[in-house]
């Protein structure tokens, strides 16, 4: 086996593995097994560089980056320069490892900001703003939707002064007990 059919062989494996993962998250392929690799613990902490993402750096889309790049320059340098083999190897490498950097930070910007930890104004609910999506009867109980650390949250609702409150009305939350928002119109609440 020579060393263009190494390179051959890398760059067909990682070209078809890319394309195939490409296709399968397009048609929302699933196959019927679940499949873990070993090394999935490992996280690259530092590699987002405080963005607060923890995606590992040897993850499948970058390997296969790396397998294509790899296999394909150092298969047109065998084929088509007369450069020693160490020096092909090593542009080959050089080549395979930018290729799965740039993978990464397409990665790291597109999955990072959803992984940025949660601050703690990102939990608080009192003062959340929201809107009823069931209507709250006087003395009665409602249904309200808000956001709550990037997501919608919802949650049974109250009146706070017992009035009712239709839906769609924009309310805030003054104070949450036991898994109930009591709230304040919009309105209310700016004139207060």
């Amino acid at each position: 086996m020579s060393w263009s059919d190494v390179y051959l062989f890398c760059f067909l494996v990682g070209a078809a593995l890319s394309v195939f993962s490409f296709l399968a998250g397009a048609i929302h392929l699933h196959l019927p097994f679940k499949m873990q690799l070993p090394f999935h613990a490992q996280h690259a902490h530092g590699a987002s560089h405080g963005s607060g993402s923890h995606i590992s750096w040897f993850n499948a889309s970058t390997v296969l980056a790396f397998l294509a790049w790899f296999g394909g320059v150092g298969y047109l340098m065998t084929k088509y320069s007369h450069v020693e083999t160490f020096f092909i190897v090593g542009i080959a490498t050089l080549a395979g490892l930018a290729a799965g950097w740039i993978v990464l930070r397409f990665l790291l910007k597109l999955l990072g900001p959803s992984d940025e930890p949660l601050r703690e104004e990102d939990r608080r609910v009192v003062g959340a703003l929201g809107t009823v999506s069931m209507s709250i009867r006087e003395n009665g109980t409602g249904e309200i939707i808000f956001r709550l650390g990037g997501g919608r949250r919802c949650s049974g609702a109250r009146a706070d002064d017992g009035a009712s409150i239709e839906k769609g009305t924009e309310v805030v939350i003054e104070r949450y007990e036991k898994g109930i928002a009591y709230v304040k119109r919009w309105e209310e609440f700016v004139k207060s």
